[in-house]
C-alpha cells in the first residue's frame, strides 16, 4: 500500500488537473510520520533520478532536519547523490527560519557560514512570508526542468512548523497554489494532527487526493507497558485514495520500525484467518455441519430417488388422500408412450375434493 501511494505520486496528474497530493498524520501514540516521509521521499527520488517519473525534480522544503541530513539519507538508501544536482533542490528553512541568524553574523558574532556550500541548496531566511516561499519553492523548480512543460514534486516536511509561524488560511492558499500550478506534478507533506484542532487537520485532508494516517497498534489498556513498547516499534498504516471518479479507496497495512528503517506488510496476509472468522456472524447456532451429520446427511432417502430395490419404481403424483393405491403410476405406463414420436402432457389433479370444472380451460368463454 505504501508502494501503491509512491507509484500515484510517481504518476502524478493529468493535464488539466490539479497535481496528486498526499497528507501523512502522525500523533504522539505513533509518532512514526518522519520515517514513512523519509520512505516515500526515498521512494519518489528514486523514481525521478532513474527517469521513472512524469517529475523531473523534486523541491524538499526542509523545516525540521538540515539538509546534510537529506544528503546521508539519499546515501543511506542507496540514491546516487553525485547526479541530485540534476533533480534535486532543497529549501533550507531549518537553519536561520527567521532570519536572526543572518543579522547576528552581520554585526560580525557568528565567523562560519550559515548554509551548507551546496549547488542544490538555498536558505530561506523569513518563513513567515509564505508569498516569498512559494516564490523561492517556483524557483527552484524552474531551475530543474525549466519553463517548458516538464514538471516537478514538492515535499514538505513539516506543514506544523508552517503553522507555527503562519496563519493557517495562508498556508492553505499555499498548498492550494501549489497544486494549481501547471509545472507541479504532486506535493506531499507532514502533519501532527494531534498539535492542532479538528479543523485545521480536516482542511488540509480535504486538499488532499490521498489521506495516509500512521496509528498506534491498540489504544486500549495504555497503562500496559509492552503495549506501550509495542507501539512504539510497530504500528498501522492506514490510507485513503480518492479516485477520479469520486469513488474513496481505503486500504491499511501494518508496519515496524528497526534502526529509522520501515518494513510494510500487508494485514490480509499477515492475519487472513483472523479477518475471515470477523466477517462470519455471531449466531447462536453452528453454521457448519459435523462429519457425523454429513454421513446422516447422505443416507437421507430422497422421495423421488430411485432406489434400486429391485420392485417396480413407482411415482407418486402428490395427493394426500387416503387412496394412494389410486394415485400411484406405474413408470412403465408412463414410459409407454416414449418412442411414439409424439408429446404427452398427463395432469394429475391437486386433490380429490378438487371441483371438476377446474380442469376446463380458463378461457373457453373468452370470445377469441
Amino acid at each position: 500500500m505504501a508502494d501503491a501511494i509512491c507509484r500515484v505520486l510517481r504518476d502524478g496528474a493529468l493535464e488539466g488537473e490539479h497535481a496528486t497530493s498526499l497528507t501523512i498524520n502522525d500523533s504522539v501514540d505513533s509518532p512514526f510520520g518522519p520515517v514513512v516521509f523519509d520512505y516515500i521521499f526515498t521512494q519518489l527520488s528514486s523514481f525521478i533520478s532513474s527517469g521513472k517519473s512524469q517529475s523531473r525534480g523534486i523541491v524538499l522544503v526542509a523545516f525540521t532536519r538540515s539538509p546534510s541530513f537529506t544528503s546521508e539519507l539519499l546515501k543511506n538508501r542507496g540514491i546516487d547523490i553525485g547526479t541530485s544536482h540534476e533533480w534535486l533542490r532543497v529549501l533550507d528553512c531549518y537553519t536561520d527560519p527567521l532570519g536572526w541568524k543572518e543579522r547576528i553574523k552581520d554585526h560580525g558574532a557568528i565567523k562560519t557560514p550559515l548554509t551548507e556550500g551546496s549547488d542544490n541548496v538555498s536558505s530561506c531566511k523569513d518563513v513567515r512570508n509564505l508569498n516569498h516561499l512559494f516564490s523561492l519553492i517556483l524557483a527552484l523548480g524552474k531551475e530543474l526542468v525549466g519553463d517548458g512543460k516538464n514538471r516537478f514534486s514538492v515535499a514538505i516536511d513539516s506543514l506544523s512548523e508552517m503553522i507555527r509561524h503562519a496563519s493557517l488560511s495562508s498556508v492553505a492558499c499555499l498548498l492550494s497554489n501549489l497544486r494549481s500550478h501547471a509545472q507541479v506534478s504532486s506535493i506531499f507533506w507532514l502533519l501532527h494532527s494531534d498539535l492542532h484542532d479538528t479543523k485545521a487537520v480536516a482542511a488540509f485532508e480535504y486538499m488532499s487526493s490521498m489521506v495516509a494516517n500512521v496509528k498506534p497498534l491498540t489504544t486500549e489498556n495504555t497503562d500496559n507497558f509492552s503495549l506501550l513498547e509495542q507501539n512504539y516499534k510497530r504500528g498501522h498504516f492506514h490510507v485513503s485514495l480518492k479516485r477520479r471518479n469520486g469513488r474513496v479507496r481505503v486500504m491499511r497495512e501494518e508496519f515496524s520500525v528497526d534502526n529509522s528503517l520501515i518494513k510494510f506488510t500487508s494485514m490480509v496476509a499477515a492475519g487472513e484467518n483472523a479477518v475471515a472468522q470477523s466477517l462470519v456472524p455471531k449466531v447462536q447456532f453452528n453454521l457448519q455441519l459435523s462429519d457425523k451429520e454429513r454421513n446422516d446427511r447422505a443416507k437421507v432417502v430422497l422421495p423421488f430417488e430411485h432406489q434400486e430395490t429391485g420392485k417396480s419404481v413407482q411415482i407418486y403424483d402428490g395427493r394426500k388422500s387416503g387412496k394412494h393405491e389410486s394415485n400411484v403410476v406405474p413408470v412403465e405406463e408412463v414410459k409407454k408412450h416414449e418412442g411414439s414420436g409424439r408429446g404427452e402432457i398427463i395432469y394429475f389433479r391437486d386433490s380429490d375434493d378438487e371441483m371438476p370444472d377446474s380442469d376446463e380451460d380458463p378461457d373457453d368463454d373468452l370470445d377469441i
